[in-house]
């Protein structure tokens, strides 16, 4: 597969929608983590991600503007033990629950589909990311409806074991800007993961479309001891 800059796949795209990165970085020490969101609407664009526990939420900037907060009020990330959660939507609270009962990423998702926003249909893209005793393995997942036709749900799960140095997979819900949104196809796509952590924030910040992008998040993990550094953005401050 070939290695895509990631600079160029998001300035060439004003509309990616929201999307996960998950990786390793170049010196091999690090479980890295991205996740941002976009708005078109003032609703979407009315969001700040604050941190909660070890995880985050999205907070509305100003409450007073708020109209529905059904599908863009949730926690993108929580943390299970070794496991890190990085979600879309409330599916984070899914997939938490479901694999603290022992079940797996996939089986957790089975009780879920795309989101009911006809005629967009936006698929619910998430990651787990597992670092356990020196190791680090990461899997991604994409529910999405078949073609637009919101009777069929078409499930996909990408697991990555023992993580190449320096490359990471993206994933994000919408293939470009339009009306209606066309769902992501194919497989994540293969990025470049850095070292530095402030480098790899400002990369995707900067180059995520000026008018859309709302907030990002970053997680460095040391694979070793499990001890991590965030960077929350908001363009709301």
């Amino acid at each position: 597969m070939e290695m895509l800059s990631l600079a160029k796949e998001l300035k060439s795209n004003s509309y990616p929608g929201r999307g996960i990165i998950l990786g390793r970085s170049k010196d091999g020490t690090k479980a890295v983590a991205a996740y941002f969101i976009m708005g078109r609407s003032e609703n979407s664009r009315n969001r700040v991600f604050v941190e909660e526990g070890e995880g985050i939420r999205t907070q509305a900037y100003d409450p007073s503007k708020l109209t529905d907060p059904s599908l863009i009020i949730y926690a993108p990330v929580r943390v299970l033990g070794n496991k890190t959660i990085v979600t879309n939507g409330d599916q984070t609270d899914t997939i938490y629950e479901g694999m603290d009962r022992q079940m797996t990423f996939e089986q957790s998702l089975r009780s879920r589909e795309f989101e009911p926003d006809a005629p967009n249909y936006t698929p619910r893209i998430s990651g787990v990311m597992h670092v356990e005793n020196g190791k680090y393995s990461y899997a991604l997942s994409i529910l999405k409806s078949n073609n637009g036709n919101p009777q069929a749900c078409d499930r996909f799960t990408f697991a990555y074991e023992n993580c190449v140095a320096g490359e990471g997979r993206f994933i994000h819900t919408y293939k470009c800007d339009g009306n209606p949104l066309l769902s992501f196809e194919g497989e994540p796509k293969l990025v470049e993961i850095p070292d530095d952590m402030d480098a790899f924030t400002e990369l995707i910040w900067e180059n995520l479309n000026e008018d859309n992008k709302v907030s990002l998040f970053v997680r460095y993990i040391d694979i070793e001891t499990g001890k991590y550094e965030t960077k929350i953005v908001n363009k709301n401050q």
